[in-house]
């Protein structure tokens, strides 16, 4: 799966939809149609789960309806403006949506979401507190963590093995004396907040500083570099890694999960390792919301209930490689997953993570107008 995930400057936005009706609220042939064809159970119940692609696994689809005699019916987006947009444009018929960071922010000044009633939430309890109570959503009013990711290196082992290159710096993408014998075989995110994030890091920043001389120094780290780098790359890294066209590159952990179980699958003579570089990393925690227009709330608290629980965020830490958000998940996680410092931080590294925020107005245009001397330079 690949998360096109965004922080592109204030619009994060993931929706989980679902659409499972409560028994006492009939299907409409409306709603049916919008079900994208779906057969439903006799029960014509049915919730709607509007969602990144792949980010959830088939077992736990199967045990929820299942257990709630309905149907999950999914939509899809590539990243959070896509979302916004289709929501400012009126879309409804959503139940669960699923954003990340500051655009549960966003979605809540909106007032695109409803309060979540957390009585309604058994599981609730097995969420670990390092989840709860974040700047985004204090009280955890409005959302509910799903999983999360660490933007970071992704190098083929034995190629950078082979190169005595070392990965546990951003000086992997940034300095010239390493980059040489990388030339042309590592890729950057296309992304300005990921890679300004990066960029700050590396020089001893916050990833959130907005500071003109800052932003000025990460710029001319970035252009710096830039000579070296095959490209800047947001969608398939993925693929490049995985055949061999690149040997790094920055990304997020559940992608280079992906490439490397694509390159087992492949038979490919390398592996895919990921380093969290010690000068820290971006975190992005993905959260359930329910539309303020939800059509299915009984099913809408009984999905979000579900996929908390600590099997069902084990199935999606196994699927994806996402971190688990569950204190009680470890047990069904895969070892090797479990063993990834980069999808499981400890304690210490926890510390060295951040979240991306918003940029203020007068931020955002002198990012947008640096961005652009970095593209076109």
């Amino acid at each position: 799966m690949t998360f096109l995930r965004y922080f592109l400057t204030g619009f994060f936005c993931v929706s989980l939809l679902t659409a499972c009706d409560a028994p006492s609220t009939p299907a409409t042939d409306s709603a049916e149609k919008s079900a994208t064809n779906e057969t439903l159970p006799p029960s014509g119940r049915f919730v709607r789960f509007y969602n990144w692609n792949n980010y959830i696994a088939d077992t736990t689809v199967e045990r929820f309806e299942k257990s709630c005699n309905c149907r999950l019916v999914q939509d899809y987006f590539s990243d959070h403006e896509e979302m916004l947009a289709k929501l400012a444009a009126g879309a409804t018929g959503y139940d669960v949506m699923v954003p990340t960071g500051n655009v549960v922010e966003t979605l809540v000044a909106q007032k695109m979401v409803q309060p979540i009633d957390k009585s309604r939430l058994k599981n609730l309890n097995q969420v670990k507190s390092d989840f709860l109570n974040l700047w985004y959503d204090p009280n955890n009013q409005y959302s509910v963590p799903y999983g999360y990711s660490v933007t970071l290196i992704g190098y083929n082992a034995e190629k950078i093995k082979e190169l005595g290159l070392p990965v546990d710096s951003w000086a992997l993408i940034f300095e010239p004396e390493l980059l040489e014998k990388l030339q042309g075989k590592i890729t950057v995110m296309d992304s300005q907040r990921e890679l300004f994030a990066a960029a700050l890091l590396y020089l001893g920043y916050s990833v959130n500083d907005g500071d003109e001389a800052h932003l000025k120094e990460a710029r001319d780290l970035i252009l710096r570099a830039k000579p070296y780098w095959a490209a800047f790359n947001a969608s398939s890294y993925i693929k490049e890694l995985t055949i061999g066209n690149i040997w790094v590159a920055h990304g997020y952990s559940n992608d280079m999960f992906q490439a490397d179980q694509d390159a087992k699958a492949a038979g490919r003579p390398f592996t895919i390792a990921s380093s969290l570089p010690k000068e820290g990393a971006v975190l992005a925690v993905d959260n359930m919301v329910i539309h303020k227009n939800a059509p299915h709330l009984d099913l809408a608290y009984q999905l979000i209930d579900f996929l908390i629980d600590k099997q069902s965020t084990a199935e999606l830490s196994n699927l994806t490689g996402s971190g688990s958000i569950n204190a009680l998940s470890l047990q069904y996680i895969d070892q090797n997953i479990k063993d990834n410092k980069a999808v499981f931080p400890d304690a210490e590294t926890f510390k060295r993570l951040q979240m991306l925020k918003d940029y203020s107005r007068k931020e955002r245009r002198l990012a947008n107008r640096l961005w652009t001397e970095i593209k076109v330079k």
